[in-house]
């Protein structure tokens, strides 16, 4: 197994870790492997700034990094508590009402530090992680998760690959705001 690891040298890091498997690695190990290597990019994007550079939208979007920061880490622990361990979801999330404030974590995350959002997202990542291998370990990919969507329990295959796209789909934002933000480009760390 390979290991690619980069470090910021400005500013706030993130782990931007990625293993690397074989090519020929089994299902749940390159399903792992794309989920952290979007991690790795997003955490590469949004690394090394400050709160102005977090702060920065890119008109006409409100959306920022920060915002980015702050709502993966809502996405990551609601997939944890829904999907892999059956649990409620914790604080921050719990103390919202997000049907009066469905924007809630892209609204308020111009009022956290910096600090705060990088130990958010983190912090959301692990629980995931955590969660996540003794599940894999024990049943596979095809056990049902936890949660009911539309009066199906999705299998942890899916819910895996529905975590995975909603990081994707991010990524690509992250790309054009840290662009932004301060001239930063490419498709990964160097």
């Amino acid at each position: 197994m390979n290991l690619r690891k980069w470090k910021m040298t400005e500013g706030h890091v993130l782990d931007t870790t990625i293993h690397v498997p074989s090519m020929t690695a089994g299902e749940v190990e390159m399903l792992l492997f794309a989920l952290d290597r979007s991690r790795a990019q997003l955490a590469w994007k949004c690394g090394g700034l400050d709160a102005v550079g977090l702060r920065k939208p890119s008109p006409p979007s409100s959306m920022t990094l920060g915002g980015l920061l702050k709502h993966l880490a809502l996405v990551e622990d609601t997939y944890t508590a829904e999907d892999f361990t059956g649990q409620p979801i914790g604080p921050p999330w719990d103390a919202v009402d997000f049907d009066a404030d469905p924007d809630w974590e892209w609204r308020t995350a111009a009022d956290d530090s910096p600090e705060e959002l990088y130990a958010l997202w983190r912090g959301a990542v692990e629980r995931s992680r955590a969660a996540m291998a003794p599940l894999l370990a024990s049943g596979g990919l095809d056990q049902p998760s936890k949660s009911t969507r539309s009066g199906e329990s999705p299998n942890l295959r899916r819910a895996l690959v529905d975590l995975h796209d909603e990081y994707a789909r991010h990524v690509g934002h992250a790309d054009l705001l840290r662009e932004a933000a301060d001239g930063l480009v490419g498709e990964g760390p160097p």
